[in-house]
């Protein structure tokens, strides 16, 4: 497998259970989300990646919603190495290759302070040295934005100022000085390109200090500034042990602060995810997740997002197998098999919402019919199967018909049908 220095860096930044899946207890009932998705229909967008290589022409193989543009040499470092001149190759290679594979929704990050712009040009940083460091020169900045978008007005559908700011990595900044940069980059967007979105500079909630220490100050900066975002964005990677239960968690506390804060309700974005990656600490090595657990888990990253009121993951990343990656997503690997049968399953389907919290039942509904999906949080489980379902499907692709019998064993999610 290969190795990626740049973003090792960054990313560092059977027990049985029986339900009725007729009935959650008070007990069971999983936590009402902030922005509730109950009672709409699932887009294609819930369904976002992070695709190695876009810029020379690389495409998955499976059904994409949306893209993020991020480790594809396309940030401000790598396209203004000169202050005024620009080199959009890369860019246009991406953006061409996304508009001709059919996807029109693209998110870019518009973050990495090039050395020239840099309060800290040698600093230690991704993706290139001084790349956390602050613009000398703020009007620098607004040049760069003002360049983008100009440019890219109605093909790039979404900017994010800023990747994982809470983190030195990506930002030795205040978080007073990111709001404000976060505000000149949402005024000038909205001016050239009123249709654009403007997500906020996303924050890693694995490494609870930075997030804690960081994230609060932040927000309180957002709103002195009349909160200039579209949507909120965090990455929910758990640490390398943890499971889809630790990542659903991470993705509360997150939640849970922008209640804390006040904040407006706007969508909700996990713009990176996966399982697996080393750290935080020697304590947590990295993982390989393989076999069936590497598509459940994957598949988990979007169900879970449905529960929580978040309406796009992007995964991390569509590339060849990268030892960095606990979950490898290519052409024919488990965990890519698993989200385009789920995109099956849910896309275009109304989410009328789950049940339970070790025995979760999901509910869709589309044409009048009514669909199931049920997983265990704890290992391999025996779920009661109403009559009216008669057929239950797996995430490799395969349905078979219930029979006579009246429980079905799963650990992993599942599709019933009648």
């Amino acid at each position: 497998m290969r190795r990626t220095p740049a973003i090792i860096v960054s990313m560092l930044a059977s027990v049985a259970v029986t339900a009725s899946l007729l009935i959650a207890t008070p007990a069971q009932a999983a936590p009402e989300p902030r922005a509730s998705l109950k009672g709409t229909v699932v887009q294609p967008s819930l369904f976002g990646m992070h695709v190695f290589n876009v810029q020379t022409g690389t495409w998955p193989t499976i059904p994409i919603g949306s893209l993020r543009l991020w480790d594809n040499d396309t940030s401000w470092a790598q396209v203004e190495k000169q202050r005024g001149v620009f080199d959009w190759t890369t860019l246009d290679g991406a953006v061409a290759t996304a508009q001709a594979n059919g996807n029109k929704d693209i998110l870019m990050v518009l973050a990495g302070t090039p050395a020239w712009a840099s309060d800290d040009p040698k600093a230690v940083a991704l993706p290139v040295a001084g790349a956390s460091g602050v613009p000398k020169d703020m009007t620098a900045w607004d040049e760069w934005v003002t360049a983008v978008v100009t440019k890219y007005k109605g093909r790039i559908t979404a900017y994010q100022p800023w990747n994982e700011a809470n983190l030195a990595t990506f930002w030795t900044g205040t978080p007073a000085q990111m709001a404000d940069l976060t505000k000149r980059a949402y005024d000038i967007i909205k001016r050239i390109d009123p249709a654009a979105t403007v997500v906020a500079p996303s924050t890693g909630t694995r490494l609870g200090g930075p997030f804690k220490k960081f994230y609060p100050e932040f927000l309180a900066e957002l709103k002195a500034r009349n909160w200039p975002v579209d949507v909120w964005a965090a990455h929910t990677y758990p640490a390398s042990l943890g499971t889809p239960a630790d990542r659903a968690a991470l993705a509360s506390s997150w939640i849970t602060m922008l209640q804390a804060a006040g904040a407006p309700d706007l969508p909700l974005w996990d713009t990176e995810n996966n399982f697996g990656l080393a750290g935080p600490g020697a304590a947590n090595p990295d993982q390989d997740i393989i076999g069936p657990q590497a598509g459940e888990w994957a598949a988990r990253a979007y169900l879970d997002a449905l529960r929580l009121g978040i309406s796009r993951v992007y995964w991390y990343a569509w590339a060849p197998d990268e030892d960095l990656l606990g979950i490898q997503m290519n052409n024919g690997s488990t965990a890519a098999i698993a989200l385009k049968t789920l995109q099956g399953w849910i896309v275009g389907a109304t989410f009328v919402g789950c049940n339970g919290t070790t025995a979760v039942v999901c509910r869709f509904t589309r044409g009048g019919v009514t669909t199931r999906v049920v997983w265990s949080e704890t290992g391999r489980a025996s779920f009661r199967v109403p009559k009216k379902f008669k057929q239950i499907c797996r995430l490799d692709g395969r349905c078979v018909d219930r029979g006579p019998r009246k429980n079905v064993r799963v650990n992993g999610p599942v599709l019933l049908t009648p």
